[in-house]
């Protein structure tokens, strides 16, 4: 595979999974670890990657809220209108991080009286900006990478709500194994943002069906409801719909 071809492909799964490991792109493309080291850094050099200690991490997902390089931004666009369509007035609501739930909060009617909870600086910040909402903020110790509060206080913190809906992006997610990460601080505060809903719903671009990390969210039973910007008859989506997840 020619240099350029690699680097292509190295881009669009840090777009799609927002972080990557140098080792399992190695394996992937057949190519000494080394040789991806050079690559990431020189992306990182051109601006299109954030090379960190043992692989890369995506701008589009550290950036502030302002930022318009946003990956698959009309898929998102339509799964955040899907998933705010389910929020009613009075709901208490958990939502994680990530540019799919920014774009959710971007998406929920300027008259919205609801209250929401979130971990995350990013989703905090763009809550502030609605009118009409009431916002509360979890946590204490924060992941410079997540952007997220990810200490066992965010995690007990969660344990005395109990909200109707909880809406949490997606690294990787599969029929069979699952939403998987490669965060271990990320799963562990969305394991507990799962516990204090009543229903968790998972937001997905069709591009990461069928992926799987290293490291275990949650099992897809888990999961109340699956929001793609795909139809919910889309054939792709058939495998979630069979293990008793809702389709929207």
């Amino acid at each position: 595979m020619l240099k350029k071809e690699r680097q292509a492909y190295i881009i669009q799964q840090i777009n799609i999974h927002n972080k990557i490991l140098s080792s399992d792109l190695s394996t992937q493309l057949d190519v000494s670890e080394d040789t991806i080291r050079r690559d990431l850094q020189e992306l990182d050099s051109e601006g299109k990657l954030t090379k960190v200690h043992g692989g890369a991490l995506s701008k589009a997902f550290q950036v502030t809220l302002n930022n318009k390089n946003i990956y698959s931004l009309p898929e998102k666009k339509i799964i955040a209108h899907k998933a705010a369509s389910l929020i009613k007035d009075g709901m208490f609501i958990i939502l994680g991080g990530g540019t799919t739930i920014r774009e959710l909060v971007k998406a929920l009617p300027e008259n919205l009286s609801a209250t929401f909870i979130t971990p995350s600086i990013p989703t905090a910040l763009a809550l502030l900006n609605h009118p009409a909402i009431e916002v509360i903020f979890i946590g204490n110790k924060l992941s410079k990478t997540i952007q997220m509060a990810v200490d066992i206080e965010a995690a007990e913190s969660l344990k005395s709500i109990s909200a109707d809906y909880s809406f949490i992006g997606t690294n990787s997610i599969d029929a069979d194994a699952g939403i998987t990460d490669l965060e271990w601080e990320s799963i562990e505060i969305k394991k507990a943002i799962m516990r204090s809903s009543r229903k968790t719903i998972a937001l997905a671009i069709s591009e990461k069906l069928g992926s799987v990390q290293h490291l275990k969210v949650c099992d897809m039973n888990d999961i109340s409801i699956l929001i793609t910007e795909l139809p919910p008859d889309d054939q792709r989506l058939k495998k979630y719909k069979n293990k008793g997840v809702e389709i929207i």
